[in-house]
């Protein structure tokens, strides 16, 4: 059996890993992995497949730094070229970005099955891209492999449970990762606050609107009095706040370096194996993210989600993370409610751990 796995960005490398590894023990089980492109910095791309052992790319497609039809366009033109000389059993999709969809539109044009890991997720704002992208990708895949109840209660709404399409709760495969990798996390090459929250900023809908991005900085600046905050700075933020000149939290930081203002403490893009170090040593995560919101979790940390609105309602319910929206002052409350508000994390939302097992004995039975 030979399956294709699509995979662009960062989350994705990370999901990937862990359905890799299983797939590893079958020796009847072929995998092509193609890599669009998307992610393509080394701290975002190259030094994930070094660090967490994922095979590298039979296809890398270099598709990247374009508007949002343009990338997938390319990619659907590029993968389908793949698929066509592969002549795959499974194409494996993950998550919502522009690669996901490209995969799943390609794979359902050549009557290649589909299996769309990490479905059923729905934040119900449509401007955001990656809403589209998992919306689209659900209804044209052929199994849905789901990360917690409910993911699987929002495609049953959609009419999901009378349709041709299998869906399944798996577990998180991003759980799979986090405890497989936390006994090899490591220490960046930077110096540590003994107490720090560790931040992420890179949504497009934040960082494309200046007045957000200066609002959430000068939320940060202004936690960072009382607690240091350690940011490490995916790209295209690295990029945007270079230009900005107006916002107090970038006084005396006008041309971007690594480095500090005062406890705001900015660094470059760290691997997976940092990462997890940090989530283990920090006290409270920041994020625009998606997958950081899940990981905050994992390892017991509570979270403000810097967006309007989280497609992981369920952290929500059980207090483990806030939306605290874009607006300085609502960013401040949160951070008040959430740094005294005690939180029992023994609950089990994601599954076990063991999402990748369920994810290839169904493959391999379909």
């Amino acid at each position: 059996m030979k399956f294709v796995s699509i995979i662009g960005a960062r989350p994705q490398f990370i999901k990937a890993a862990a359905v890799s590894r299983e797939i590893s023990k079958y020796t009847d089980i072929q995998e092509v992995i193609v890599h669009t492109g998307q992610h393509f910095d080394i701290n975002m791309s190259e030094i994930f497949f070094k660090q967490m052992q994922i095979p590298e790319p039979d296809y890398n497609l270099g598709i990247n730094s374009l508007t949002h039809g343009a990338m997938t366009g390319q990619m659907l033109t590029k993968i389908e070229e793949v698929l066509i000389k592969e002549k795959p059993d499974w194409v494996l999709v993950y998550g919502d970005t522009n690669s996901t969809l490209a995969g799943s539109l390609a794979a359902k044009k050549l009557l290649i099955k589909t299996a769309h890991i990490e479905a059923g997720l729905r934040s119900y704002n449509m401007k955001m891209p990656e809403e589209v992208n998992r919306i689209l990708t659900d209804r044209i895949s052929d199994v849905l492999f789901c990360p917690s109840n409910i993911a699987v209660e929002n495609l049953e709404k959609e009419g999901f449970k009378d349709s041709n399409c299998k869906v399944i709760n798996s577990g998180d495969v991003m759980l799979d990762s986090a405890l497989f990798y936390e006994t090899i996390s490591r220490k960046p090459e930077f110096d540590l606050p003994e107490k720090f929250i560790l931040s992420t900023i890179h949504r497009a809908e934040n960082t494309d609107d200046p007045q957000k991005l200066k609002s959430i900085f000068a939320a940060l600046s202004e936690i960072s009095q009382k607690t240091p905050i350690v940011l490490p700075l995916h790209p295209r933020t690295k990029k945007i706040i270079e230009d900005l000149k107006t916002c107090p939290a970038f006084d005396g930081f006008k041309t971007w370096a690594p480095g500090r203002i005062e406890n705001l403490i900015l660094v470059e893009p760290v691997g997976y194996l940092e990462m997890i170090y940090l989530l283990k040593k920090c006290s409270i995560v920041m994020t625009d993210s998606g997958g950081l919101q899940k990981e905050a979790y994992f390892f017991k940390k509570p979270c403000i989600t810097l967006r309007n609105e989280t497609e992981w309602v369920e952290l929500i319910e059980h207090g483990f993370n806030i939306v605290a929206g874009i607006e300085e002052k609502g960013i401040l409350r949160s951070y008040e409610i959430i740094k005294k508000r005690k939180s029992n994390f023994n609950v089990q939302l994601f599954g076990d751990g063991k999402a990748s097992t369920i994810i290839i004995k169904e493959l391999l039975n379909n």
